[in-house]
């Protein structure tokens, strides 16, 4: 039996980080995963193969959209699928290489295999077990189901096997218009792929700002992405051509059926605890499958940890990554800090939309005055020498105080642009702070600048 400091169960964002910073701590770490390289959903299946096939999409869209604007003339390229499946391939074998040698460096070993928690203090691996003073759970999540719709992976399919298809269809049906579902959308869209997204809700990406969620499916539709909102899927039936998708509309109950070669379920995830043996160990659980923690991470059995996507909260690579370096702290007799209010997300569509922190819909919940600060990107000269002049930036503050509540983009680089704004609410900045510092020109962050100016006096440039 190996004895170590920390095992940590599962290699994904929130898993390997921590096992990173608990070695950095000067703790003797393990770290279980059963998959053939580290990474977890993120880097394998997810975030970053997904922004391969977006970034190279992206490309092909300016050759069709701006490239005779700029004067660079010629045919468009054609798609070669299988090339751009091997680029996407490369980024992610980079990436997880890349936190094989890191393991390395900070001497952590990495016990490959699924892992179970006969008890507390013990890691099963295989057939073998070993011991640990703490045990940390990060073993992420699943794509969520749907009643009536059965996976196969080749026709309909989740993210997973989105991002591998055999050819590109002629047309898709995307179940879900979260963060999934639209980038998914955006890159078949853009590859000529008819798409149609059909919700449950009557506006797309829940929880995000209203304003910024009416722009960006506007904006979305522009891009040729076509919507059926209020619509209850009720399931799908494999047709000779594709998969059929029998939905109700909610407002009339109406019974539709939409055919399409291919059919992306992307209605959220939910947390992967299957065969951790929690249940025998006494862990608690919450009512929606994520195990219960304290303040600290810790659940009700002493020593067992948890973070991530199999624990309350955004199920975000970046909050389980600060999960992860907390937890580690806090196992190593430090202090460990999460700060829930300022958390962003990101959509990389073009346009990209981040936000951070309150939105007004929320704020107006809970019966707070706030001000509002906006800026249209139609005003950034950077943003319009690219073509992307579309959107604006929304700044959000507390009306007495002027302190920065939220902040909700829709434009090019708002995924970069929203952490200006999320240092400035980590350390409690008001928005007239943000307005008098001087942002080089020309970039797209003067749009930031200029949205917080609009909570004063008002924008110069709008």
């Amino acid at each position: 039996m190996a004895e170590f400091d920390v095992i940590v169960i599962g290699g994904g964002p929130g898993g390997y980080v921590c096992a990173i910073r608990c070695a950095q701590l000067g703790l003797k770490t393990a770290c279980v995963e059963g998959r053939e390289t580290l990474g977890g959903t993120c880097l394998n299946v997810g975030c970053i193969p997904s922004k391969a096939l977006l970034n190279a999409t992206h490309h092909l869209h300016e050759v069709h959209e701006n490239f005779e604007k700029m004067g660079l003339m010629g045919g468009a390229p054609t798609v070669d699928w299988g090339k751009m499946q091997a680029y996407k391939q490369d980024v992610v074998t980079g990436n997880t290489k890349g936190i094989e040698f890191l393991f390395k460096k900070n001497k952590i070993t990495w016990l490959k295999g699924w892992g179970s928690i006969p008890a507390a203090g013990q890691v099963k691996v295989g057939d073998e077990t070993h011991s640990a003073k703490h045990i940390v759970i990060a073993t992420g999540s699943e794509p969520a189901s749907l009643p009536g719709v059965t996976v196969d992976e080749e026709v309909v399919v989740t993210s997973t096997g989105a991002l591998s298809l055999g050819n590109i269809p002629k047309s898709m049906v995307v179940i879900g218009a979260g963060v999934i579902g639209l980038e998914m959308g955006s890159v078949y869209a853009r590859l000529g792929t008819e798409v149609t997204v059909v919700e449950y809700l009557d506006a797309i990406t829940p929880g995000m700002d209203a304003e910024v969620a009416k722009a960006f499916q506007k904006l979305l539709a522009k891009q040729g992405l076509k919507f059926v909102l209020g619509a209850a899927v009720q399931g799908t039936e494999r047709s000779a051509t594709g998969a059929k998708v029998a939905y109700k509309l909610r407002k009339d109950d109406s019974a539709h059926e939409i055919e399409a070669e291919a059919v992306l379920l992307a209605t959220g995830r939910r947390p992967y605890t299957a065969g951790l043996g929690l249940e025998g160990a006494g862990v608690q659980m919450e009512p929606r499958g994520q195990v219960q923690i304290d303040g600290h991470f810790q659940t009700n059995v002493k020593g067992i940890y948890a973070i991530g996507d199999a624990v309350v909260g955004p199920m975000l690579a970046h909050k389980a990554e600060d999960e992860g370096m907390a937890v580690a702290e806090v196992i190593a007799g430090k202090h460990g800090h999460v700060n829930y209010d300022v958390i962003p997300g990101v959509i990389y569509t073009t346009p990209e939309v981040a936000s951070v922190g309150k939105t007004e819909e929320q704020l107006k919940a809970e019966g707070r005055a706030y001000k509002v600060g906006k800026f249209p990107f139609m005003g950034n000269a950077r943003a319009k020498a690219v073509f992307q002049g579309d959107g604006f930036v929304k700044l959000i503050a507390d009306k007495a105080t002027d302190r920065i509540l939220g902040c909700h983009i829709i434009g090019p680089g708002a995924g970069d642009l929203i952490h200006e704004v999320c240092v400035a609410m980590e350390f409690g900045a008001s928005a007239q702070d943000l307005a008098l510092t001087c942002h080089a020109h020309p970039t797209y962050s003067e749009a930031v600048r200029e949205a917080a100016l609009a909570c004063g006096d008002g924008a110069i440039h709008a």
